[in-house]
Parts: structure tokens; C-alpha cells; sequence
């Protein structure tokens, strides 16, 4: 079903249209939507309006950032209006909007000092984690427990639905959880409900951009931040921050690394340009709205909005800057306040400091570093750059098989960043492939799901090496991928110097120590639960005896793995009944429980077969 004419409908107001349905309505809710997006029609004023029968014509009328956010700009001519069928259908239609920041709390004059920083807040909202460190005693409120229990209730019976049964009703139920969650000041906690909701829709959509895996890792989230939220003992870093705090930065000297095309799931496109200054913290400015792909290319080469700079992204890239009053959020994200003054600088190849410390780490010991992090923080943020030197070795598919300039170094797999057809990472990899034995260096960031992947976002020569990239002057020393188009004169002429490349055979056929795993087993059935609910995990633990399935894991050492798979399988196929056949237990709390100790467990045993694979 194609969502491309309804505009954005905030969470909370789908979520009131289908709790104010009667139980008969509901039961017909999920067809009436999928009949929506045919009788669809937007005015030239940017109303959309759906025609059901001669009666009801339903009315969307976005505001003027062009999303649905009150029950007022939803309209039904219907009798039952408003609440009627055809209302709440349009609305669950629609796509869901991204929640606008929640105004700050009123401070209290007694506690405010006049030295107190100021914040500039951005549109963006930002699940992501607190400054402050996650082991320090954090209290929450009343309102943020029960939100988060709600929250945890919610999570656990669309869990224990399923994809196949988790349609609007119990998506709104999500919402409404996920609501609640934002008035209670848990951000965290709301970004991960829209996740799992957009995952869910996407899923019963058949989208192409579906994938279980990443269904499954939300899932994973929402019920690790809800269930700890709920048990009053989380940190600070679980409730998060509703907007982007950003802090005085005094005066910065940072220079540009590469850029990054951004393409979002919510039609989101842009660019992130990575910077570095002479300390080696890291930074970036971005520029990411409404668009899509045609907007993360043209924003490659758009102005800089930071300080009244000249630079665009493209020569931010390869060029820096001098800033004066900058203001940093805590992720590296430099503000474009009124107060910031930027001064272009000249930019620094790869081989000069700070940018030459990114290639002096091994990328082993870099990603052991950012595995040791996701252990204490699973939900943090991305993975951040690391630089290595690599010989190209073949092509594996749309993938780059290489291997580090350094001795008894495995073989990496280079993957695209973004493999949108209208983006060149794809094309530049395979101009690669089609040299073997080339050294050259790669920035990117390494895919910490996935046995020895790195997603890499530009290349450059190695210097001092004959067989290497040869790239204009003006590019720096340095090709962006999603950007810069490699062609045959970037590349060196095949001679009798050139290495000899090393066999297709060999690259293809390595191992690969988290695919040849029986970690698969618990894998499989965590994301057969997530499609088909609980009902699925107890089918397939009556159709396998645990000690055959799971037989494997503890021949292999994974004895936690096949233990917890196990209790998983039986805790599915648990329903008690009293003698007239009434469930006495209907809660899923137990199931989902069993379900998160499994897939938690699953995850932390992948990253150390993700770590050990780089080394």
C-alpha cells in the first residue's frame, strides 16, 4: 500500500481515533485500511480527502510543518464522526510523524543560576543517550514508572501477537504507550515504540525496506528500555534527552574527513559531513529533510548553514574550519546558533595529524573498543569511523573483499554504506573489485552486526605505493563514495609491478565464524516469534525435541544459548487452563520475559564472534 499522498499523522491522534472505536469497528479496521490509499486524492492546497461511499468523505488538513498533529485537522462527514470507521482508517494509512519536542519544564528560580549555559534545542528529536554516565543512581517519577509499565504491557502482547496478528489495533496500542512515554519524559523509550510500529507496518506491508532482523532488534530494545524503566532501576542514559542539548565550545579548529549521504525510512534525505579537529575529537554538520534520495545528493554539494560560512559540504569535505562561540552537542553535532562565527580553512590530507591517527590503530583493536561500548550501552548510538589500509583481493557479490595491510590480517568485507541505485557507493565498489591487488586506504564504519563487515564511506592512495589509487589534486588525496564517481583514470595501469592478486576461491570461501555458528538456531526462532507470535515458538517446540535442536549449541559451547532457547520454547507452549478452558494466566509478561533473556543473550554472544572475527 503506497502512503506517498497522506501526510504525517502524529502519533497520539491515531491512537485516540482507534481507542474511541467500538470492539465491532475494530475487527474491521485493518481491511478498511488497506481500501485507502485507492480512493486517495490531495488538493492543491495540500488537503488529502478518501471517498467512502456516497456518504463519508474523510478529510486530512496538515498543518503548516505538513503533519496531522491534532484531532481537529482529521475530518469525517459521516454520521459517527468522529468516531467513526472511516477517520481512524485514513488516519492508520497514513505514515506515522516523527513526536515534536515537548517544551522544557518550568525551572525552578531557586535552583537557576546566572552562569547557567545556554542550550540551543534543534527541530530533530534525539533518543539518544544522556552526557551523564549510565551507572550514576537516577530516580524516577511516578509518571515515569507507570508510563514505562504501560509501555512494557504494550511491548509484550504485540510481542506475543506477532506480525501476522499485530495490525492497527494493537499498533495503536503501542502508540498510545508511546505517548504517554512522552509526556512522562521518556524519549528513549517513545523513539524505540515508533520503531517497532514502523517496523510492524512495514512488515504486514510486504515493504521492500523490511527486514525481520532489524524487527527483531527493536523489539529487543523497546523491551530491554522498557522492562528496566519499569523496574526503577535504570540510568539516566535509558530515559534520554527529548532534544539536542548543545553546549558552549569556545573556539574549534576542525577539518573535513568525507561526506555521508543519509537516507532515511520516513523519507529523510541529507548529508553529514564528518569532521575532525586537532585534539582528534570527532564532530560533523548535517543537513537532512524531507526528500529522499534526490535530496541526499543535491545536499552533497548544498551550503553549510554554520556561521555565515562560504563552504559547501563538498569543499567542508576536504577543507575545515575555524569557529569562534561554537556550540557542540554531546554526539559531536556543531550548531549553527547566532552566536557562531566560521572562518574557512585549508584542508589536511589523510597522511597529516589528526587525521593520520585514524589509520595508525589496527581496525581490530578499534572495534573490540566499540564492541566493549555496545556491551554497556546495547542501544547507543552508531559505530564511529576507523581508518585502515587494505589490499583489495575480489569481488563477493555486490561486496569487496579485502584484506588489512598488516601481518595474519583476515579477510574484511567492504559492503555499501547505502546501496540505493541512485547513490555510487555500489558502482565505486565494484571499479574496485575489478582491480585486484590494489592498496589503497578506507574510512568507513564498521557494521558491528556482521563477522568482519566495514561500511565504507570514501577511499584514497596509500602513499608511497605504485599500485594505488590516483586521484586529481583537488579531490585531496581522498573519494567520497556516495558522491565522487571513480573512473578509469583514478585508476593505475596493470604492469609486471602490480601484486599479484589472490585467488576469487579463497576470498569467497572464507570463514565466516558467525554464519557457521548454531547461534542460527536461537535466531531463528527468536524472529519466528517476532512474525508469527508466540503461537509460532510453541509450534516449533512441538515439532523439535529441545534436546535435538539444541543439541548443537552445547556441542559448540554454547550451553546459555541452547538453555535459554529452551525455556524460551517451553514458556511459548505454557497456557494453563481452568476446567472450563478459561486461560489462568493470560499475561505475556513471563513469555516476554524468556524472550528478551534469549535474544539479549544472543546478541552479546554475536558481538563476540563479530570482535573475534576482526582479529
Amino acid at each position: 500500500m503506497s502512503t506517498d499522498l497522506f501526510p504525517p499523522v502524529a502519533p497520539e491522534v491515531l491512537a485516540e481515533a482507534v481507542e474511541s472505536l467500538t470492539a465491532r469497528l475494530r475487527k474491521k479496521l485493518d481491511a478498511a485500511i488497506e481500501g485507502c490509499a485507492a480512493g486517495a486524492v490531495r488538493a492543491d492546497g495540500g488537503d488529502v480527502t478518501v471517498r467512502f461511499g456516497e456518504d463519508a468523505l474523510v478529510t486530512l488538513r496538515p498543518g503548516p510543518t505538513g503533519t496531522v498533529t491534532t484531532a481537529e485537522q482529521a475530518l469525517c462527514t459521516c454520521l459517527l464522526a468522529p468516531r467513526c470507521l472511516h477517520r481512524a482508517a485514513v488516519l492508520g494509512a497514513a505514515p506515522l510523524a516523527d513526536a515534536a519536542p515537548l517544551p522544557d519544564p518550568q525551572p525552578d528560580p531557586q535552583a537557576q543560576s546566572p552562569a547557567d549555559p545556554a542550550v540551543a534545542p534543534t527541530a530533530e528529536q534525539d533518543a539518544a543517550s544522556d552526557a551523564a554516565p549510565a551507572d550514576v543512581p537516577h530516580v524516577l517519577t511516578a509518571a515515569q514508572l507507570d508510563a514505562a509499565a504501560a509501555l512494557w504491557q504494550a511491548a509484550a502482547e504485540a510481542l506475543a501477537a506477532g506480525v501476522t496478528a499485530a495490525g492497527a489495533v494493537v499498533q495503536a496500542e503501542l502508540l498510545r504507550a508511546a505517548h504517554t512515554a512522552r509526556l512522562a519524559r521518556l524519549p528513549r523509550a517513545e523513539a524505540a515504540t515508533l520503531r517497532v510500529v514502523r517496523g510492524l507496518r512495514a512488515a504486514r506491508e510486504r515493504s521492500g525496506s523490511h527486514r525481520l532482523a532489524d524487527l527483531t532488534g527493536a523489539f529487543r530494545e523497546l523491551l530491554h528500555t522498557a522492562g528496566l524503566l519499569a523496574s526503577g532501576t535504570a540510568g539516566p542514559a535509558l530515559t534520554g534527552t527529548a532534544r539536542r542539548a548543545y553546549q558552549p565550545g569556545g573556539s574549534l579548529r576542525v577539518y573535513g574527513l568525507c561526506r555521508e549521504p543519509v537516507l532515511s525510512a520516513t523519507g529523510y534525505g541529507g548529508v553529514v559531513t564528518h569532521l575532525l579537529a586537532a585534539d582528534g575529537s570527532r564532530h560533523s554538520v548535517s543537513d537532512v529533510r524531507p526528500g529522499g534520495p534526490a535530496r541526499a545528493r543535491g545536499a552533497g554539494s548544498a551550503s553549510v548553514a554554520l556561521g555565515g560560512a562560504v563552504l559547501d559540504h563538498a569543499g567542508l569535505a576536504r577543507g575545515g574550519f575555524l569557529i569562534a562561540g561554537a556550540t557542540v552537542s554531546a554526539d559531536g553535532r556543531l550548531g549553527a546558533g547566532s552566536g557562531v562565527r566560521a572562518t574557512p580553512l585549508r584542508g589536511i590530507p589523510w597522511t597529516a595529524e589528526p587525521a593520520a591517527a585514524l589509520f595508525a590503530r589496527p581496525a581490530a583493536e578499534a572495534v573490540a573498543g566499540q564492541l566493549a561500548d555496545r556491551d554497556t550501552d546495547p542501544d547507543g548510538a552508531d559505530a564511529a569511523l576507523l581508518g585502515c589500509e587494505v589490499t583489495v583481493v575480489g569481488a563477493a557479490g555486490e561486496d569487496l573483499l579485502v584484506r588489512e595491510v598488516r601481518p595474519d590480517a583476515p579477510l574484511l568485507r567492504l559492503r555499501a554504506a547505502h546501496p540505493h541505485p541512485e547513490l555510487p557507493h555500489t558502482a565505486n565498489l565494484r571499479r574496485i573489485a575489478a582491480h585486484p591487488g590494489l592498496v589503497l586506504r578506507v574510512l568507513g564504519r564498521p557494521d558491528l552486526d556482521r563477522a568482519a563487515t566495514l561500511r565504507p564511506l570514501a577511499v584514497g592512495p596509500v602513499a608511497g605505493a605504485e599500485y594505488t589509487l590516483r586521484l586529481p589534486e583537488e579531490w585531496l588525496g581522498r573519494a567520497d563514495l556516495g558522491y565522487d564517481l571513480l573512473q578509469g583514470s583514478h585508476f593505475p595501469p596493470r604492469t609486471a609491478a602490480a601484486p599479484e592478486p589472490a585467488p576469487a576461491a579463497v576470498a569467497v570461501d572464507a570463514p565466516d565464524p558467525l554464519t557457521d555458528s548454531p547461534l542460527w538456531r536461537v535466531r531463528r526462532l527468536l524472529e519466528a516469534g517476532v512474525a508469527g507470535g508466540r503461537r509460532a515458538v510453541a509450534e516449533a517446540a512441538r515439532t523439535t525435541e529441545p534436546i535435538t535442536s539444541y543439541g548443537p549449541l552445547r556441542r559448540a559451547g554454547f550451553t546459555a544459548a541452547a538453555e535459554l532457547a529452551t525455556a524460551l520454547a517451553a514458556e511459548a507452549d505454557r497456557r494453563p487452563r481452568d476446567a472450563f478452558g478459561r486461560l489462568t494466566n493470560p499475561s505475556p509478561d513471563a513469555y516476554a520475559w524468556a524472550w528478551l533473556a534469549a535474544s539479549t543473550h544472543l546478541a552479546a554472544a554475536e558481538r563476540s564472534l563479530v570482535a573475534a572475527s576482526w582479529s
